[in-house]
């Protein structure tokens, strides 16, 4: 029998999908639809391509495959905080990402975490570090309705070539990062093959790069001087 999470995998890769709703905050068209597949029916994220703002320092119609990426990176390194995500060349917008819809308070965000939740996002930092996150802000991380999982989102502005990294996250800058969170990077030469269909071959050498470098250093890095270092707007 397949877990609920390879029954939502495979339900978001083959379903047929209807829009139910337009999110509209963010300055990308995004959407609720529903995802159907052998009776039952999956809420989800759909983010066309068509629907993409331009920006000057990433390439055109390229953040669904970088979503896509975030997740198979987060699954990677078992972290498993970014809702299942498939790339699907069709639907009513055309090419673009399905992103799993999870039911969180969004008046509860990073903001507003305990100590003891904001603890639990260590993993999320060095996540971040790894994809050259340039968009973390506060309302992207959340825990679930029910459950209390931590879950991270919005990850299109991910795996850029350059040092882009913005967040709000700078709780643990300086500290040392755990044995058992560093342990998955040993495999970063392995990546290649899973994240070639998404991201540029300079792309995933970077990502390989800056897991080499963290394994070397193993200190969460403090705030740059030299350029911004946090989104905006924070939230």
């Amino acid at each position: 029998m397949n877990s609920p999470h390879e029954i939502i995998q495979t339900a978001l890769a083959l379903g047929a999908y209807e829009l139910k709703g337009q999110f509209m905050l963010g300055s990308n068209y995004t959407f609720l639809v529903d995802v159907k597949y052998e009776g039952e029916t999956h809420q989800a994220v759909y983010k066309p391509s068509k629907g993409e703002q331009p920006l000057w320092d990433f390439p055109e119609n390229t953040l669904a495959q970088r979503e896509v990426a975030a997740y198979l990176l987060s699954e990677q390194l078992g972290f498993g905080f970014v809702p299942v995500t498939a790339l699907r060349e069709d639907g009513h917008f055309g090419r673009g990402s399905l992103q799993q819809f999870i039911h969180y308070d969004v008046q509860y965000h990073y903001f507003n975490f305990t100590p003891e939740e904001r603890e639990l996002l260590k993993p999320v930092v060095l996540f971040d570090l790894l994809a050259n996150n340039a968009d973390r802000k506060g309302s992207h991380v959340f825990f679930e309705d029910g459950t209390h999982k931590l879950y991270a989102i919005d990850h299109g502005l991910c795996f850029h070539a350059d040092d882009k990294l913005r967040t709000v996250i700078w709780d643990f800058a300086g500290q040392s990062i755990p044995d058992d969170l560093l342990a998955p990077l040993s495999a970063a030469e392995s990546w290649s093959a899973t994240l070639e269909p998404y991201l540029s071959p300079e792309e995933i050498t970077a990502l390989q790069r800056r897991a080499k470098r963290l394994l070397a250093k193993k200190v969460f890095p403090r705030p740059p001087q030299d350029r911004r270092a946090f989104p905006y707007p924070p939230i």
